[in-house]
């Protein structure tokens, strides 16, 4: 190799693939995203943007993007089951964004992914690529796609989900942690409820959250409730279902519930910390290295961080110099040294229910803890590019 900057090649075109892509090219290295979708398109529903990465955005001159289609919540609410009532406040909006330094956003995962994907340089994107077989070749790694096609790089970084072909190509398979919960998951219009906060109705097994995406013009609803089916990961789920666990509950939600239709079934599981990420010149990012529980609303977030961090390593650890496999390898150590303990905290309380992991008790007379939200604090204050003192430009664009 004699290069002065690595070839990298991104596996998976998500948000996490997409933000990879912009932070290697504000650092002038060239990359190619290989997603085996024949479209650049992103489905789902809604998700939260914390403000550890929000600021990423902003800082990559995202914000009006943003906030032409994300929503910034004034509060978190939660309510009774049984009569609506309100049993706990936190106020969020401009008292998080002076708090954190930065705005937490709900946004539909499709508008996020096309904001992402129009900062990333168009003839860095291959579409209909489905990885294979992955070769080191000891000066380069080669690809081969089921299409046929082949590539070359220096460094892979697998952001290809929770179902990672690159995790499985590098890690023997690890078996997946069960919550014990499902979560149905769907949006509604019509339902006369606040488009300006986070609504939580909280029961003794159950809950069911709400929060504006669109502008407002559109609710994400999750309901999380015992998990019947040990079935796959994502199942469409039977009205009936939703129905009988929320029998008996405040008449918001009976609204919420009978506007949803027919909802998406998640089987909530993550996966115990790994202990590495790759090997040599191969890495992970995102839901690849680290699937976690929602609870804390982090998964797109710490995506956004692991793009930020691993392209800052490469590009501190061959500026200058030749590229090397070693040096490659070095910088992606780093990497990992640096993500791993912050992702795995993450994943780990995420476990313990994070924010929302509210229950009834005797105690509060069916009330929860009186302060939503400080257990996940510490993460929505983290500035990953402060922590590798690598903060760049405001007016830096991708090449």
């Amino acid at each position: 190799m004699s290069r002065s900057k690595p070839q990298v090649a991104v596996v998976g075109a998500g948000i996490g693939g997409l933000a990879a892509g912009i932070a290697l090219s504000r650092h002038g290295i060239a990359v190619d995203i290989y997603e085996q979708a024949a479209e650049l398109r992103e489905v789902g529903l809604g998700l939260h943007l914390g403000p550890n990465a929000s600021r990423i955005l902003h800082r990559w001159g995202m914000a009006d993007a943003l906030r032409a289609t994300a929503v910034r919540p004034e509060a978190l609410e939660a309510r009774d089951h049984r009569d609506g009532r309100t049993l706990a406040h936190q106020p969020m909006g401009a008292a998080w964004e002076d708090m954190f330094g930065a705005p937490h956003y709900t946004i539909h995962r499709a508008a996020l992914h096309a904001a992402l994907a129009r900062r990333v340089p168009p003839r860095s994107i291959h579409l209909g690529r489905r990885l294979c077989d992955l070769r080191d070749e000891g000066d380069v790694l080669t690809l081969t796609f089921d299409d046929g096609t082949t590539a070359r790089a220096d460094v892979l970084i697998g952001a290809d989900g929770v179902h990672s072909v690159v995790r499985g190509a590098v890690f023997p398979p690890t078996p997946p942690v069960t919550s014990g919960n499902a979560a149905y998951r769907g949006l509604v219009a019509g339902v006369d409820l606040p488009r300006d906060r986070i609504l939580v109705w909280v029961g003794p097994s159950a809950r069911l959250t709400c929060y504006p995406i669109d502008g407002g013009r559109r609710l994400t609803v999750v309901a999380v409730v015992p998990d019947t089916d040990a079935g796959s990961r994502s199942a469409t789920g039977g009205l009936p279902d939703i129905s009988d666990a929320f029998a008996g509950w405040h008449r918001d939600v009976a609204a919420i519930v009978d506007a949803l239709g027919q909802p998406r079934r998640w089987a909530l599981h993550d996966r115990d910390p790994l202990d590495s990420w790759g090997t040599g010149r191969v890495t992970l990012l995102g839901d690849a290295a680290h699937p976690m529980l929602p609870y804390h609303g982090q998964e797109s977030s710490q995506a956004i961080e692991d793009a930020v961090a691993v392209a800052h390593c490469l590009a501190e650890e061959t500026a200058g110099r030749p590229v090397s496999a070693d040096r490659i390898a070095a910088a992606l150590a780093r990497y990992e040294a640096i993500r791993r303990p912050h992702t795995a905290r993450v994943q780990l309380e995420s476990r313990r229910g994070g924010s929302l992991g509210m229950r009834p008790t005797a105690t509060t007379d069916g009330g929860v803890l009186p302060c939503l939200g400080e257990d996940a604090d510490w993460i929505r204050r983290y500035d990953v590019e402060h922590e590798l003192g690598a903060l760049l430009p405001a007016a830096a664009a991708p090449a």
